[in-house]
């Protein structure tokens, strides 16, 4: 007796502390909810900033009469992919699935009103994409034909692989891990790259008589600059994708991302010293590049330690795909993005299925996810480059989707926007052609000597 009356004394007593815990977790589901949506938030802007850096790495790392040209694709592309996004693209990748490979519900966000913040984030990594492309062939594709592939990149592309592995596709049923898109963003974005500049062919001038000549970019200072604005800008790409302030989680997933990319530069930037007896400097700053690709898939996933190793692992196969690209191949990629987000995008999907603490290769013994992961890299490779492939013969059957080689020796700021980002002067052009023609570099120093002559008449 003495008990039972005990224990309702106990449950009396702790009514009152249960009421205002429940209570308590009542008043501060709004709040914790203004908070995810905020971080969220946080990370959209810093994704939208990131294009600020692709645009710097693409113009410092390219020559100085392309620079408003490569300005005004970056621009372009993240103002068409966000509307198109809205209307079709969102739809498409997180719409009712139809037998797990494309959304059929969605567009306009009809019925997904209450999804507005989440479908900013997402069109920023749709953006993201379609600029991957912008870099790989630079300096050479004419803007017009450059924005018709960007919406079929943004419109349809991108959302059918993003459909597949976030949107509940069959990648994700089949257990592939992907966290924040080294394969949904980086691969898909390279492989277009890819499939173009195949199409284009590569630069005037770069391989010529047998030689592969290097043409420098204009300003290394800018794309260092636009490495760092990158950089800063994947806490966001990466610690957005939480889509939470999870405290037990997004800590983890920055000094993951801080780890690989900081392994990525030491590796590239050694590893280059040792083939070439100096620190490259273009190498070593797209290694925090490939750092950052190839721990996007896995930053959730890995441990700090893995970072390590998968940052390192992949600065060291950039300085090899880089040199396999250009002298090998001989695929002119300005920028080196078919291989930043390409093969280190590859490197860091499958790295997942070596490193992931939970069913991760080297923790648990199985290549299950392994063999998942190589399963999803092969779709999006296959998909992507049908799919481009596609798109690029619909294009060019409106015309050619490259500069005249009159348009392209004098810049494509002339022939496209009839502008320059510079004040034209005779040390600002780097060339691998003689100056003594009729057009391009020739000219150009020609009018820069009349008008300092007209400068001189006029004092």
């Amino acid at each position: 007796m003495i008990k039972k009356i005990s224990l309702i004394l106990m449950v009396l007593l702790l009514i009152p502390s249960v009421t205002t815990f429940a209570t308590t977790s009542q008043e501060l589901a709004p709040i914790v909810d203004s908070i995810d949506m905020a971080w969220m938030m946080l990370g959209a802007f810093l994704v939208f900033f990131m294009h600020a850096g692709f645009a710097m790495v693409e113009t410092g790392f390219t020559r100085s009469k392309n620079a408003l040209n490569i300005l005004m694709k970056n621009m372009m592309t993240i103002s068409i992919a966000s509307v198109l996004y809205f209307l079709v693209g969102y739809g498409l990748m997180f719409g009712d699935t139809l037998g797990g490979f494309i959304g059929t519900s969605g567009f306009l966000l009809q019925g997904h009103t209450d999804q507005i913040g989440f479908f900013v984030f997402q069109a920023m990594f749709a953006a993201t994409c379609a600029t991957i492309i912008s870099g790989s062939v630079a300096e050479r594709m004419k803007l017009s034909s450059y924005l018709m592939l960007t919406l079929f990149m943004t419109g349809v592309i991108y959302p059918v692989v993003g459909h597949w592995i976030w949107g509940g596709g069959w990648l994700s049923d089949l257990g592939f891990v992907d966290f924040a898109g080294s394969s949904v963003v980086h691969l898909t974005g390279a492989v277009g790259g890819l499939m173009t500049v195949l199409v284009l062919g590569p630069r005037i001038g770069k391989y010529a008589k047998g030689k592969v000549n290097v043409i420098p970019g204009h300003s290394i200072p800018i794309g260092a600059l636009g490495v760092f604005i990158l950089w800063f800008g994947w806490f966001g790409f990466n610690g957005g994708s939480t889509l939470a302030a999870d405290t037990s989680l997004v800590p983890s997933v920055i000094a993951t991302t801080l780890l690989s990319a900081s392994a990525g530069v030491v590796a590239s930037g050694f590893y280059s010293y040792m083939k070439f007896k100096t620190i490259d400097a273009t190498l070593t700053l797209n290694g925090a590049l490939a750092g950052l690709v190839g721990i996007t898939a896995g930053t959730a996933n890995v441990s700090p330690i893995g970072a390590i190793i998968i940052g390192f692992i992949a600065g060291i196969i950039l300085v090899e795909a880089v040199q396999f690209f250009d002298r090998i191949l001989k695929i002119d990629d300005p920028v080196g993005a078919i291989t930043v987000h390409g093969i280190c995008g590859i490197w860091g999907t499958l790295a997942v299925g070596l490193f992931a603490v939970e069913g991760g290769l080297f923790y648990s013994g199985s290549v299950a996810l392994l063999t998942t992961q190589l399963i999803g890299v092969l779709s999006v490779i296959l998909w992507t480059s049908i799919a481009t492939g596609t798109a690029l013969y619909a294009v060019t059957r409106l015309g050619a989707i490259r500069v005249s080689r009159e348009e392209e020796v004098t810049g494509l700021d002339f022939s496209e926007h009839g502008s320059s980002a510079y004040e034209a002067t005779n040390s600002i052009y780097n060339e691998n052609l003689e100056v003594s023609q009729e057009f391009g570099v020739g000219l150009l120093k020609r009018l820069d000597g009349i008008e300092h002559k007209r400068t001189e008449t006029s004092q």
